[in-house]
């Protein structure tokens, strides 16, 4: 009776762990598909990135900010420009640039030193600014952010 009950457990434990390794190998065919999907990558960025033919650029004034950081003080002093998408936007920009200066500034102050110190960082960053400045413009949209001096210290 043990030797009995011994060998069905055996055999569950068995055919458990091929299922195991089936289900793990179609998990790694799934993963090799999605990464050779270009669209399954990586989510598609807001920004444009032609730079062949570069919008209206609006220069914004610098930033200096405190990096959100627990156990030791670091700043982020950076500049940056918008490129817009169109000359009539940048009335719209003056108009509300105390409030774009307001978004980045939290944006930026809410970043640690390990999310903006690598360039992918930095284009996640980009990627941010973009669309929360994006919602609060009518007259038009920013295509892309240039960072013109960025240095943490």
């Amino acid at each position: 009776m043990i030797v009995i009950g011994a060998a069905v457990a055996a055999y569950f434990m068995l055919n458990s762990d091929k299922e195991v390794i089936k289900d793990a190998q179609a998990a790694q065919t799934a993963q090799a598909v999605a990464k050779s999907t270009p669209a399954a990558t990586s989510t598609k960025s807001q920004r444009a990135t032609n730079y062949a033919q570069i919008g209206p650029i609006y220069p914004m004034d610098q930033f200096i900010v405190n990096l959100y950081n627990e156990g030791s003080s670091r700043y982020l002093k950076t500049t940056l420009n918008f490129e817009l998408s169109s000359e009539e936007l940048q009335a719209e920009m003056d108009k509300k640039k105390p409030l774009i200066r307001d978004i980045v500034i939290k944006l930026l102050s809410a970043k640690t030193y390990e999310e903006i110190s690598t360039i992918k960082g930095k284009e996640n960053l980009k990627d941010e600014i973009v669309a929360k400045v994006n919602q609060v413009l009518t007259d038009g949209k920013v295509n892309n952010v240039f960072f013109t001096d960025f240095v943490i210290q």
